[in-house]
């Protein structure tokens, strides 16, 4: 390097060339043969590879014991050479499956097994194999006094391990004796101690206690259940009675709709905004249902055991608390003349509730928990209403008297909804059991069997306004429609999909005019399709969790009722 500075220019006009001053440079000195520790090595020693298995010469003890040559690697983890598991070295043997078997046979039976890694099964010779040098591992005792037998070998009777658990057989017996001590029992003779033909079971008490137990006894068929002062109700407004002594019951004259028309006379829109929110349930809402023809009171059923009653118009409050369930609620149903309602609760009752005053009129309950409840809509049977229960029954309950009148239990899964049709003399069942079936009312034979090995079950139903299909919330996602005359037969043309509901029991929803369909989903939308040609007509977000229930106003053209499990109700318009 140091030659380099003293190269100059070439060029031949210079006349004197002038030779730079050499310049020091501090290289960083490299040790190209670093000690290695190679030098404690003998050179007359016999050196062994870690992972040798076979040694072809005789090695000395004290060569065979040397430190492995070279540097430690710091970044490997492994503790021995030969290491292929984590915790250090596994050696592979061969052994037949019969002889495994008859090793594991003995000792289950013996308490000893011959070691696997040797070849025979001799008790002496074989130093390092076996516990104690003997080849065996377990019980060597067991294994010394019985010479390494196995169970295919034969022993002599007192050295048979179960020559003391033979057991006795019994006497024939006399043959001229029946019964008794010695009675006749011939090739049917048992053993000692086996419990054969002995008295077995229960004590007498306890079989008593049983059969009470599965037979209770029927005294009535009353199955009314009075709790005094369980229920309650509370009314939020300023006065129940306005200066004309009216209640929230009268219809209001003061609203520019019409609400003693008939519903579906004017053309209905697809609501745009959110015009009101009620809050009040501590949890989740279950259901909701405008009250019947004027639709100026809404009643909701919440998780949170409550029923609450909610004005429609003028400041929209709450109107009405009512409590006395136990657990959540689950469906709830008018009368016709709205005067009265039903709610079915978890905690297995169906409570008669007095639509003006929140007093609750009656308790029913079978003992299950009734999944729906609907009155007859015929006017002479408003006394009558069925509920569905999770022991696969319809259960029907007169008000009047208190007791079931009838009882259908053809289905095999828990009743999700009954719906009334062909002029109120029929009425349609779903079930957990993916069947549907009709049923004339009062009489407990199915008319019409409805299974098919690609329906899923169908949680909600709901009828359309001209009373002529059912629409069919199926859990494959997608709203199924069905005839409701008398065939009951599925419409393949109609057929509403693109929302998620499964495992959701989302009620669909008709407009007063039946132009539209609606329903939630899962997400807390809604989605409303076009009935005519079952397109996604709009998909907005109403709610942050599921969204149960889509009530369209019968007299409003565009107002909906939606209810989700996040405690709100909301009024679309």
């Amino acid at each position: 390097m140091d030659l380099l500075g003293h190269y100059g220019s070439s060029d031949e006009e210079s006349g004197d060339i002038q030779y730079k001053q050499p310049v020091s440079l501090s290289m960083i000195s490299i040790n190209a043969a670093p000690d290695t520790g190679f030098h404690d090595a003998d050179p007359t020693a016999l050196y062994t590879a870690p992972t040798a298995t076979e040694l072809t010469v005789n090695v000395p003890y004290h060569d065979m014991m040397r430190p492995t040559l070279g540097p430690e690697n710091p970044f490997s983890e492994r503790k021995l050479a030969t290491q292929n598991i984590i915790t250090g070295h596994v050696q592979q043997e061969a052994i037949s499956e019969m002889d495994f078997r008859t090793q594991h046979r003995t000792f289950e039976s013996y308490g000893y097994a011959r070691d696997p890694s040797i070849n025979s099964a001799n008790l002496v010779g074989h130093t390092g194999q076996g516990m104690l040098g003997t080849g065996y591992v377990g019980n060597l005792a067991a294994a010394a006094e019985l010479g390494g037998a196995t169970v295919f070998d034969r022993l002599p009777k007192h050295q048979r391990p179960n020559k003391d658990l033979r057991k006795r057989r019994e006497r024939k017996g006399d043959s001229s004796v029946l019964e008794g001590d010695n009675a006749y029992k011939g090739p049917w003779a048992g053993y000692e101690g086996d419990g054969i033909g002995e008295p077995s079971g229960l004590e007498p008490e306890l079989q008593e206690e049983v059969q009470m137990a599965m037979h209770p006894t029927k005294t009535t068929n009353k199955l009314v259940v009075h709790v005094a002062g369980t229920e309650t109700t509370v009314f939020h407004g300023e006065s129940e009675h306005d200066y004309l002594g009216r209640t929230y019951m009268a219809v209001p004259q003061d609203v520019d709709v019409n609400l003693l028309g008939e519903p579906g006379t004017q053309d209905c829109f697809i609501p745009k905004r959110c015009i009101h929110t009620w809050e009040g349930h501590a949890k989740g809402v279950s259901a909701i249902r405008f009250l019947p023809k004027s639709a100026h009171i809404l009643l909701s059923a919440g998780m949170d055991n409550k029923l609450k009653i909610w004005d429609v118009y003028h400041d929209r409050s709450l109107l009405r608390t009512m409590t006395g369930h136990t657990k959540a609620v689950r469906d709830i149903a008018f009368s016709n003349d709205g005067t009265r309602f039903l709610s079915s609760s978890y905690d297995r009752y169906v409570k008669l509730w007095d639509t003006e005053t929140g007093q609750c009129i009656r308790s029913f309950s079978t003992g299950k928990v009734p999944y729906c409840v609907t009155f007859n809509p015929e006017e002479d049977k408003q006394h009558v209403f069925l509920a569905g229960c999770s022991d696969k029954k319809i259960v029907q309950f007169d008000i009047n008297t208190g007791e079931i009148t009838q009882e259908y239990d053809q289905h095999l899964g828990a009743v999700n909804s009954i719906t009334f049709v062909d002029e109120n003399r029929r009425f349609i069942t779903t079930s957990d059991d993916k069947t549907m079936r009709a049923w004339e009312f009062d009489i407990p034979v199915v008319i019409k069997y409805i299974a098919e090995p690609d329906m899923y079950s169908m949680p909600a139903v709901t009828l359309s306004p001209n009373k002529k299909w059912l629409a069919c919330q199926s859990l494959d996602n997608q709203i199924v429609v069905y005839g409701a005359r008398d065939r009951f037969r599925i419409n393949r043309k109609k057929r509403f999909a693109g929302h998620l509901i499964a495992g959701y029991a989302c009620k669909p929803g008709f407009s007063a005019d039946g132009r539209f369909v609606s329903s939630g989903d899962s997400n807390g939308n809604v989605w409303v399709w076009d009935w005519k040609t079952c397109k996604i007509l709009k998909k907005f977000k109403a709610h942050d969790k599921v969204v149960m229930n889509t009530e369209w106003h019968p007299h409003e053209s565009s107002k909906m009722a939606t209810c989700s499990w996040d405690g709100k109700i909301k009024y679309w318009d």
